[in-house]
């Protein structure tokens, strides 16, 4: 599919949204899929996963500091589907996002739900996964592997927090933020170590990671796996020195020229998967 986006605004399919210009404004767009059994639970709260639709795609917009706009929703008809309204009240309420139409459908198997975010660039040039270049650091805005421990949670019927897999919290405001300062941007819904690797790649560059701010960052004992389970939507960006004493990111490592890997932990290269891929 690569070889037919040969708009400039698709960005060679290679970043978190497509970026159009329009005279005086920039548009960003985005678009997720959730299937049922892959993304959710089966049997999971409709709510939750309205929520957690709308949720991860304004996730992208924030890290390309946008503003949003609007979203359409595509719905898979099923059971308690009022339940899917009240989730997607909810989240379209919280973020004051408008719902501006969809479509919705009737179909055997698994449920799948769509969502496109709309919005409104607030800062140009929009932040892109591109430009990361050695000298940078490298910054993460929040804690990870605690949806990871919310599914496992949520799957064993445990009375530990699930919140953070049910409902991810999007970044839109620090997003904006820090739109005007990075070099590159994204948000980690892979895992940190295979989206740092897509920003090195994408920027020709590698990212050193350092494990000692990561502990802080991950639940106590589960670094190993925090590191590459994903889910998390916290934006990870590479950028000048001390954004940690202005904004509220963590410094976890510094941009080199690239080497013989894209990502480096401790100075050395993973070992195992890196993240989540279908």
């Amino acid at each position: 599919m690569k070889a037919l986006a040969t708009s400039p605004a698709a960005r060679g399919l290679e970043d978190d949204a497509a970026v159009i210009e329009l005279g005086d404004e920039t548009l960003v767009l985005s678009h997720d899929t959730m299937i049922e059994g892959v993304h959710t639970l089966a049997g999971q709260d409709p709510a939750d996963v309205a929520w957690k639709l709308v949720a991860v795609n304004l996730s992208d917009l924030a890290a390309k500091g946008a503003k949003p706009v609007g979203v359409l929703i595509s719905h898979m008809l099923g059971d308690d589907d009022h339940r899917f309204v009240i989730g997607l009240r909810e989240v379209l309420e919280t973020y004051d996002v408008p719902l501006l139409g969809g479509d919705t459908v009737r179909g055997g198997g698994e449920r799948v739900w769509g969502c496109t975010a709309i919005g409104r660039a607030t800062h140009r040039p929009v932040p892109s996964r591109s430009g990361a270049r050695p000298g940078d650091a490298v910054y993460l805005s929040g804690r990870i592997g605690y949806a990871m421990l919310g599914l496992e949670a949520l799957r064993d019927d445990t009375d530990q927090d699930d919140s953070a897999y049910r409902r991810p919290v999007p970044q839109l405001a620090l997003g904006q933020e820090l739109a005007p300062h990075v070099s590159a941007m994204m948000d980690v819904s892979d895992g940190l170590l295979l989206d740092a690797s897509r920003i090195a790649r994408a920027s020709g560059v590698t990212l050193s990671l350092d494990s000692d701010p990561l502990l802080n960052l991950a639940p106590q004992g589960r670094l190993d796996d925090a590191i590459r389970w994903g889910d998390d939507y916290v934006l990870l960006c590479t950028g000048p020195a001390g954004l940690d004493d202005q904004l509220e990111v963590t410094r976890i490592g510094e941009v080199g020229l690239l080497g013989d890997h894209e990502v480096l932990l401790d100075n050395q290269p993973p070992q195992g998967d890196l993240g989540y891929t279908h």
